[in-house]
């Protein structure tokens, strides 16, 4: 037996972990956190307990599978894999243009060192412009809104938790994700603390989370009226002078025009379409502006709904004019050891922000962030014309279960005429593929948080080694990346991996080189690469963002720190962290200052009392779909209910623990109702990424815990019309009982 330790790469949190390792077994016999980890200090959920079964997952794909003619998959040898890719996949570029070859990338993908550091070298030597991923069913509003504010969409203002002394927290439940776009294990700990010290949490949510049970005050907002509620606070503080001295970062005719902006939006106003009452709502912003700091937060209740990006852009606003942006304890920028586009170039000023460089074929979505709207996937496969997808590449990802209308994209997939899957089960998506590429066990590679550091609550760093050998003839998950590359590139199925890989580190190497602004201008490309060497993949790219980073920090130090390297509390990063064109933060970004018409329009809206809206809900033992083949994350009661409120449900006719029939423009299904008071009424509420019941998933532990798939319900033709983002928070549905079968007699 040895220790290892490793990060874990299940969540955001990035806990550090504690293994037992029996090597001649190949796994780990006992799981722990790790209490000298420079972040999580011993913390863990269940999720970094369960590394150990997902390593033994008998269901986790271990070798290349090919579909076979009856539909069922068969074990093939990595070179017949490749060699049936590059016969398949080129001709129809070929015949159909670069775009009939569509790519979705899951959010696991952000965990993965090989699509993080190749991905974009994947994307581009297939030369198509028809990308997804799941940001759009996701975070995008708030990288679309930090992008149109501060430059880039990876410049995210980050509660400083551990020292603010006044949260308010919108449309996230961080006690269940452990934080997201918040980097910070132990969330209950650092929100305790929060109260420990004086301070206070006021969550807006119309359900009671396990977040709401550690609050001070709770605000069961009407979902998708986040933004008036925003408007309401910036009102009452501009109105009662409370707002902070003028930013040298904001331009006095911008914060003229927000102020102008919030004048109609009165608490009394907000008050009938939000569901708050107006003196709560004064209240909140008076706190909020005179605590000694405070931060707004906003997730993904704020992010997938109609209103995503200008809510995410007015929770900065609100941080902005009380004077709590980069500073302690409020909202603060993060100053990753790999650095960000914040860190690369010219400080203080750049290009800032530019969207809809191109259009979906079928809808004209616009294109965000190099991509296109998750919602507009299934149209673009199954709608005939040029341009259609003909093939699809999925890595990390479930659409299937995690997109709107799952069902057309479902069907669409079927029509395919060539699909390739990097995944490790044969889920509901990738039992539609002809070819399954397995990654190693996240136990048998490398592993830096290469993205979440980026929203850490505190600075820090920390490399993984692998922990156990992979098993002979599992190619690293970088080299698979890169023979694909070499396949998109007319090299062949034989491509030559490592000179690949040469050839991106040198052009990494050299745009280092180029930079006047970074710690290699001017070197010499060979020394700089012997510098690097004797390292290939993954570990000397990371090693070359780490010595042309911010810190003065190599590969060999984190390797030599296994619980990682405290680089920190936040600091103030202004302006140096901007790269807007002005160089100033752009308080008015006209396209958001523009959208203020429809929240106009939502401020007359009268809300009919009859009718239900659909939200989601997260479970601490959940993230991804996948994670539902493992026993230790599906025991115990039944999560995949429909919580109704007991106003609603007699209304309804509906018992508790009794099936409801529920309806929605799209679709239909058939729920477990759970009555409780712990919703709004009006709202009812169902977990994202069930439905494991599906024909030909190969996931034993899932299908008998299958639950429902919500996005049945979820509607891809209403989104979210800056980033294309899918509304899956105030979906419109109906409820009715499920009439008990009337039984027969003799």
């Amino acid at each position: 037996m040895t220790v290892a330790f490793r990060t874990c790469p299940l969540c955001e949190a990035t806990c550090g972990l504690m293994l037992e390792v029996d090597e001649a077994a190949h796994t780990v016999t006992k799981v722990r956190g790790d209490a000298d980890d420079v972040l999580s200090h011993g913390f863990i959920c269940p999720k970094g307990v369960s590394i150990k079964e997902l390593h033994e997952d008998p269901d986790r794909v271990r070798t290349p599978l090919v579909k076979q003619p009856d539909g069922s998959f068969a074990p093939a040898t990595w070179d017949e894999a490749f060699a049936l890719i590059a016969e398949k996949l080129p001709p129809i570029a070929a015949e159909h243009g670069r775009d009939a070859i569509g790519a979705y990338i899951g959010n696991p993908a952000a965990h993965s060192l090989a699509f993080l550091l190749y991905g974009k070298v994947l994307l581009k030597a297939l030369g198509t412009k028809q990308i997804f991923s799941a940001s759009t069913v996701d975070q995008y509003p708030k990288q679309a809104a930090s992008a149109l504010m501060f430059g880039s969409g990876t410049t995210i203002a980050i509660p400083d938790l551990d020292r603010t002394d006044y949260l308010l927290c919108l449309g996230a439940n961080p006690l269940a994700s452990n934080g997201s776009l918040m980097t910070a294990p132990d969330v209950r700990g650092r929100l305790r603390a929060i109260r420990k010290r004086g301070g206070q949490i006021v969550v807006v949510d119309p359900r009671r989370s396990r977040t709401v049970q550690e609050a001070d005050e709770h605000l069961a907002i009407i979902p998708g009226t986040d933004a008036l509620l925003l408007m309401a606070l910036l009102n009452v503080i501009f109105a009662e002078r409370l707002e902070a001295l003028p930013s040298p970062h904001v331009s006095d005719e911008d914060l003229a025009t927000v102020r102008a902006l919030a004048e109609d939006f009165t608490p009394e106003a907000v008050a009938p379409a939000t569901g708050l009452d107006a003196e709560r709502i004064r209240a909140v912003a008076r706190a909020f502006a005179t605590a000694p700091s405070a931060v707004a937060y906003g997730r993904i209740g704020t992010t997938t709904q109609a209103f995503g990006t200008t809510t995410s852009w007015l929770i900065d606003v609100l941080n902005i004019v009380t004077g709590n942006l980069d500073t302690p304890g409020g909202a603060m920028f993060p100053l990753p050891a790999s650095g960000l586009p914040n860190t690369k170039g010219a400080p203080g000023r750049g290009r800032g922000a530019i969207f809809g460089r191109w259009a979906s074929r079928v809808r004209g979505l616009p294109e965000v962030f190099g991509e296109l709207p998750a919602a507009a996937l299934a149209e673009e496969v199954d709608t005939p014309g040029d341009g259609q997808i003909r093939a699809l590449l999925t890595i990390a990802g479930n659409p299937v279960v995690s997109t709107p209308n799952s069902t057309r994209l479902a069907t669409a997939l079927d029509g395919l005429d060539f699909m390739v899957s990097i995944d490790i089960y044969v889920n509901e998506t990738t039992r539609h593929a002809d070819v399954i590429l397995p990654a190693p066990s996240p136990l048998e590679k490398s592993h830096f948080d290469l993205v979440f550091m980026g929203f850490a609550v505190r600075n820090y760093a920390n490399y993984s080694p692998p922990v156990l050998a992979r098993p002979e003839g599992m190619p690293d998950e970088w080299e698979t990346v890169l023979r694909l590359v070499g396949i998109a590139t007319g090299q062949g199925p034989d491509a030559d991996v490592d000179a690949i890989d040469e050839f991106v580190v040198r052009a990494a190497i050299g745009k280092e080189v180029a930079d006047e602004h970074s710690p290699w201008h001017g070197r010499d490309v060979e020394d700089c690469v012997a510098e690097l060497a004797p390292r290939t993949g993954t570990a000397r790219m990371i090693d070359l963002l780490l010595r042309t980073g911010p810190y003065d920090l190599t590969l060999a130090d984190l390797e030599a720190q296994p619980h990682g390297v405290d680089l920190g509390a936040l600091e103030p990063r202004l302006p140096e962290v901007l790269r807007t064109q002005s160089g100033q933060i752009e308080l008015a970004p006209d396209a958001l200052v523009a959208d203020s018409s429809r929240l106009h329009d939502l401020l007359q809206d009268a809300a009919d009392p009859e009718q239900l809206v659909l939200i989601g809900r997260r479970h601490l033992r959940s993230n991804n779909s996948w994670m539902h083949n493992l026993p230790l994350l599906v025991r115990g009661p039944e999560r995949c209910t429909l919580h109704v409120h007991p106003d609603d449900a007699a209304r309804l006719a509906l018992t508790d623990g009794a099936p409801a029939t529920v309806r929605s423009r799209v679709g239909e299904l058939r729920a477990t109702v759970e009555v409780t008071e712990d919703i709004r009424p009006g709202v009812v509420s169902l977990p994202h990424g069930w439905g494991h019941d599906m024909d030909g998933v190969e996931m034993d532990v899932a299908r008998a815990h299958a639950g429902i798939n919500s996005n049945v319900l979820t509607d891809e033709a209403v989104i979210e019309p800056f980033t294309g983002t899918a509304v899956l928070n105030g979906i419109p549905v109906t409820l009715a009982p499920v009439a008990a079968p009337v039984a027969v007699t003799g």
